[in-house]
């Protein structure tokens, strides 16, 4: 008897002890990414870092501005295009499919979230920018002469671009965790609904959305979260112009994951170079934790019924 409790002693410790090592690590890559970004941290400030649009290196200007310009306008993009498809898709899956029908579409959209984003990049390269530059692009510039987008820019390596790729990237996490999430509405909410006489369509809308709202907007953050910080894919096929301010989606975009990719490792002669790109990898650690944490918290506290 007494050797069991010390077994079942020993195991708890050392799971407990793995559990603090592995969740310690974010706070040690934190903590690491500051202290190299500490040069630059003491000769600029954090506002001129973040909202300032100037990056010369070479004069010592390291604003990221533009960067995170091009991070907001790509994710935005992405994220206008992934909800309503993603929503609806899981919808449609948790409501109206066939079963044979849901069986067989769950493995297809398991595959899109695992495929490599070097896959996606490459889908972008070949198929998005030239329907941007083809078709988009001339049918907006003709109609709409007053579109606000640099008329020099006609490659399709633009943020709408990148925005495409990124929301199909994302959209397999947002149905996978949103049909998770409404399978959990309890059956007896929608047969109350249709024993009123409430049609399917009011049901879903009415009763199991509003009751899986908050799983939804877990769903949204989360994959929010991935297209902040992704790298390969919107590096391919966003344009990467240094120093340029998206005003349209038909502009070349920078985010600042495509920053570090492109620049780290490259030009660390140049005083502060070092501590400007790791403070950019320090504001994106940051967002991506908010958000992954948020999302998560959120869908825990629905799961367990406190929401």
């Amino acid at each position: 008897m007494d050797v069991r409790k010390l077994r079942d002693s020993l195991a708890r410790r050392s799971m407990f002890t793995l559990s603090v090592a592995v969740l310690s690590l974010s706070f040690l890559m934190a903590l690491g990414l500051y202290q190299r970004s500490r040069p630059v941290l003491d000769r600029i400030s954090l506002r001129e870092l973040l909202f300032s649009t100037l990056w010369q290196p070479a004069q010592g200007h390291f604003g990221l501005g533009a960067f995170i310009a091009g991070t907001l306008w790509v994710t935005a993009i992405a994220m206008a295009i992934a909800i309503p498809l993603s929503l609806l898709t899981a919808i449609y899956l948790s409501e109206y499919a066939h079963r044979r029908t849901r069986d067989l579409a769950k493995p297809v959209v398991d595959l899109l979230a695992g495929i490599s984003p070097v896959v996606y990049g490459v889908w972008g390269v070949v198929a998005v920018v030239p329907l941007v530059r083809d078709h988009l692009m001339p049918f907006f510039s003709a109609r709409f002469p007053f579109f606000p987008f640099r008329s020099d820019n006609f490659t399709g390596y633009c943020a709408l671009s990148g925005g495409i790729v990124l929301a199909l990237m994302i959209s397999p996490i947002i149905i996978s965790v949103t049909d998770e999430v409404l399978r959990t509405v309890p059956q007896a909410i929608r047969e109350a609904s249709l024993s009123v006489g409430a049609t399917r369509w009011q049901t879903v809308k009415h009763a199991v959305l509003r009751k899986a709202r908050i799983g939804i907007t877990a769903a949204v953050i989360l994959g929010l979260s991935r297209a902040f910080g992704e790298t390969m894919a919107v590096l391919m096929v966003c344009g990467c112009a240094m120093r340029v301010t998206p005003h349209s989606v038909f502009d070349a975009a920078y985010p600042l994951p495509a920053l570090i990719a492109n620049t780290y490792g490259e030009m660390m002669s140049i005083p502060l170079y070092d501590a400007a790109v790791l403070m950019a990898a320090l504001v994106l650690f940051a967002v991506t934790t908010l958000f992954n944490m948020a999302g998560w918290g959120i869908l825990l506290r629905f799961e367990s019924g406190d929401m």
